[in-house]
């Protein structure tokens, strides 16, 4: 059975990387997957959150992949993946450089980067996607890469400024999701927002349905590089 891996990074902190791997692990569960979610941060958010999972949802596997336990115990051992693993989801420690993050790349696996609508998450965006393409080289690895624009507000100055940047790239924009005290409360309770029953969250699963689709989605070896172009000088910035 072929595993799925779903790594979720970026280089700057802050950005929301436990929210997206969190739903993303919490959405697979609900579906009956099993599955595995490997929190590298030493802050352990997505452990905390796992721990707070009630009986009443599908159980998610947590495993503290920042530090090692036993010293008798290789760091391979400790991080193995059990044969009935269906899905794993890596929510990698913040501030990751490009050559750590690479060796953590297996073939085929997929590499969700979520952005904030900042000129400073978008200088720090547009420099990882580099080092990632030439670094990581992940079309030869078949490696599927998109971004998310994350706690995003559609109606400011900024968030425009941050779309126009995604879809300047030679890299899938798979959607936005909109910044919301639904994230907060799933949180709190160990699940995921498309585990929340409430009308109010209709427009957080439409948000989340072109994320999950491309990630059901097939590997496509594109050999054609991105031209990734920060949209600001370093003395150059925007007010949302």
């Amino acid at each position: 059975m072929a595993i799925k891996r779903i790594l979720v990074c970026n280089a700057k902190g802050g950005c929301g990387k436990t929210t997206i791997a969190t739903n993303i692990a919490s959405h697979f569960a609900a579906q009956g997957k099993v599955v595995r979610l490997f929190d590298h941060d030493m802050q352990g958010s997505s452990l905390q959150w796992a721990s707070r999972r009630g009986d009443d949802y599908n159980p998610i596997h947590a495993v503290d992949a920042s530090r090692r336990h036993d010293h008798h115990m290789t760091r391979s051992w400790q991080l193995r993946v059990p044969l009935d693993t269906e899905i794993v989801v890596i929510d990698t420690p913040a501030g990751i450089d490009s050559l750590e993050l690479a060796s953590m790349f297996q073939e085929n696996d997929y590499l969700i980067m979520p952005v904030l609508p900042s000129p400073i998450d978008i200088h720090a965006a547009a420099y990882f996607i580099k080092d990632m393409l030439l670094i990581g080289k992940l079309r030869k690895r078949q490696i599927k890469m998109a971004v998310v624009a994350n706690r995003v507000r559609k109606n400011t100055l900024m968030y425009h400024t941050l779309e126009r940047f995604l879809f300047s790239l030679n890299i899938p924009f798979v959607t936005s999701l909109r910044d919301t005290q639904f994230y907060t409360k799933a949180v709190e309770q160990g699940i995921g927002v498309l585990e929340i029953k409430h009308s109010n969250v209709k427009v957080d699963h439409e948000q989340w349905a072109p994320l999950l689709r491309w990630l059901d989605g097939p590997i496509i070896n594109d050999e054609a590089d991105a031209d990734v172009t920060p949209l600001f000088s370093q003395h150059q910035g925007n007010q949302a």
